[in-house]
C-alpha cells in the first residue's frame, strides 16, 4: 500500500516529499520524434493552506514549462503558486561546485600512525580541480578528503519538481502531474521471411521503446503515436537505429490496439508494462503469414544522355531487386503501419534464415502498397550504349531538337526466366519513333519497357527517341 507523502516524511523547511511509492498510476504517450507525454498520479496528504510539495523521481528530461499539477479530488480548491524543477543531481563534483565560497573541513590521515586530523578550509574554486584556503595558505592537490556540513537544498539525489501550492482542503488527495519530456522514444521494426518461391512472405512487426529519461515508469499505460506531429522547435536527439536480433523472426502475437487520433494513429498496449530507466523494451505490434508478394527487377536510366553524345553508357550495370505487397485485410494485414525498417530473410536449403536485404518504409495507411528495395541482382545485368545522336534543329539557349538511339542488352545467368522493367527518364517534349519492344508512358517524363529475358540467355532492347527543349 502506498504511503502518502506527509506520512512518508518531510524534507527541509517542512517540505513535503512524494516518491514513486505514492504513485497510483502512470500513463506514457510517446511520439515519433523523441517526445513523450507523462501523466503521473500520486496520492499525497496535504495541509490546508499553503505548502511546499517536492515531487521526486520525475523525468530528468522534463520540459518544466509544460508541467501541470492538479487535484483530482478538489480541483476547484487547488492551485499552484510557483514551481521549480531541480535537475542538478547530487554527485561529488556537483557537491564541491555548490560549496565554492563556503566553508568545509579537510580530513588528513597521518601516514605512519593513521591518526586523523580536521582543519577548517574555504573552497575557492572547483573547476578542473579543487582550490582551498586553509588558514593563511592556498592549497591544491591536497592529500585528504573533504567533509561537508550539509547537502544544499537545490541539489537533489533524484530529479524533483518542487511546487508551492495552495489547497483549500486538507487531508489525502490524488494529484495528477502531466508534462512533456525528452528521453523517451519508440520506433517500429519489421521482420519478413520470404517464401521459397518469393511469392509470399510472413511479416512480424515490433515496437522498440527506449527510456533514457532518468526515471522509471512502473506498470505504465503505454501508448504510441504514429505520425508527423508539428512542433515549434525540437532539440531532442533521436535514438540511433539498432538491428533486431534474429530471434525476432518468431511469430509475433499482436498486443497493441490501434485507433485514429486526429490526423495520426494511436497504438495502445493492452496491458500495463514497466519501462525501466536506461532500458530498451520490445513489444509485438502485428503478425501476418502468407502475404502475397510481387517481385520486380528494375533497370533505371538517367536523363543526361538525351541531351548530348555519350557513346558507351555502362557495362554490367546493376539491376535492382524490389518486392511489393499490399497492406490490406485480404492479404492478412490492413493495420496502419508506422514508419520503420523492414528486414527481410529467406531460408536456405538447410533451413537456416539468411538476411537478404532491408529497406525503410514511411507511415503507410491501410490499403496502400509497401515497396521494398532489397538490393541488386547478382545474375541479372545490363550493357547500355548510345548508338546514335544528332541535332535536328535549334539555336540559342532554347528550341533544341535532338534525336538519339540506344541499345540495352539484358543478360540473365539464372536458371529461370525473368522480366526486367526498364525505366528511362526522358526530358523535354519527347516521342519514341522506333523500338524493338513496345513501351508505355508511365509519367510525363518516363518511358517504361517490360523485357522478358530467358534463363541463361539475353534480350536486346533498341529504341530511338526525339526530344525537344
Amino acid at each position: 500500500m502506498a504511503v502518502p507523502a506527509a506520512l512518508a516524511g518531510e524534507g527541509p523547511d517542512g517540505e513535503l516529499r512524494s516518491t514513486l511509492a505514492d504513485q497510483t498510476g502512470v500513463a506514457v504517450t510517446i511520439y515519433n520524434d523523441g517526445l513523450a507525454l507523462v501523466k503521473d498520479r500520486r496520492r499525497v496528504s496535504l495541509e490546508k493552506g499553503e505548502s511546499r510539495l517536492a515531487l521526486r523521481e520525475v523525468s530528468a528530461r522534463m520540459r518544466p514549462e509544460t508541467a501541470l499539477l492538479r487535484s483530482l479530488d478538489h480541483p476547484g480548491a487547488f492551485g499552484v503558486v510557483e514551481q521549480n524543477f531541480d535537475f542538478d543531481l547530487l554527485s561529488p563534483q556537483k557537491l564541491l561546485e555548490k560549496y565554492v565560497g563556503r566553508p568545509v573541513q579537510v580530513v588528513r590521515t597521518h601516514p605512519q600512525t593513521g591518526e586523523e586530523t580536521l582543519e577548517d578550509a574555504l573552497v575557492l574554486a572547483a573547476s578542473g580541480g579543487v582550490v582551498l584556503r586553509v588558514g593563511e595558505r592556498i592549497e591544491t592537490g591536497f592529500p585528504g578528503r573533504l567533509v561537508y556540513p550539509d547537502v544544499p537544498s537545490n541539489l537533489r539525489d533524484r530529479p524533483t519538481l518542487v511546487t508551492l501550492l495552495h489547497s483549500g482542503a486538507g487531508g489525502v488527495q490524488e494529484l495528477e502531474l502531466s508534462y512533456l519530456t525528452g528521453g523517451l522514444s519508440w520506433r517500429a521494426d519489421y521482420v519478413a521471411e520470404l517464401g521459397s518461391d518469393d511469392g509470399s512472405l510472413d511479416l512480424s512487426g515490433w515496437v522498440t521503446v527506449t527510456n533514457q529519461s532518468g526515471t522509471a515508469y512502473p506498470d505504465a499505460r503505454l501508448q504510441l503515436v504514429a505520425g508527423d506531429v508539428h512542433r515549434v522547435r525540437s532539440e531532442l536527439r533521436l535514438v540511433r537505429d539498432r538491428a533486431l536480433p534474429e530471434m525476432a523472426m518468431a511469430k509475433a502475437a499482436p498486443q497493441m490496439a490501434e485507433e485514429a487520433l486526429f490526423e495520426y494513429h494511436l497504438y495502445t498496449l493492452e496491458r500495463p508494462t514497466t519501462v525501466g530507466d536506461n532500458q530498451t523494451k520490445q513489444v509485438a505490434l502485428l503478425g501476418a503469414s502468407g502475404v502475397p508478394v510481387t517481385k520486380e527487377y528494375l533497370l533505371r536510366g538517367r536523363d543526361y544522355y538525351y541531351r548530348g553524345s555519350h557513346g558507351d553508357l555502362g557495362q554490367k550495370l546493376k539491376v535492382g531487386v524490389f518486392i511489393e505487397f499490399a497492406n490490406e485485410e485480404e492479404a492478412g494485414l490492413g493495420l496502419p503501419l508506422p514508419k520503420g525498417i523492414v528486414r527481410v530473410y529467406k531460408r536456405d536449403r538447410s533451413g537456416g534464415a539468411q538476411f537478404v536485404g532491408e529497406d525503410r518504409i514511411d507511415h503507410t495507411p491501410r490499403n496502400e502498397e509497401v515497396r521494398l528495395k532489397l538490393g541488386d541482382a547478382f545474375d541479372v545485368t545490363a550493357d547500355k550504349k548510345q548508338t546514335d545522336f544528332k541535332k535536328l534543329s535549334g539555336v540559342g539557349p532554347y528550341n533544341y531538337h535532338f534525336e538519339s538511339a540506344y541499345r540495352i542488352e539484358l543478360k540473365n545467368a539464372k536458371d529461370e526466366a525473368v522480366t526486367v522493367r526498364v525505366l528511362e527518364p526522358v526530358p523535354g517534349d519527347w516521342e519514341v519513333v522506333a523500338e524493338s519492344h513496345p513501351h508505355s508512358k508511365e509519367a510525363a517524363g518516363t518511358a517504361a519497357w517490360e523485357i522478358p529475358v530467358p534463363a541463361g540467355g539475353r534480350t536486346v532492347l533498341e529504341y530511338r527517341v526525339r526530344v525537344r527543349f
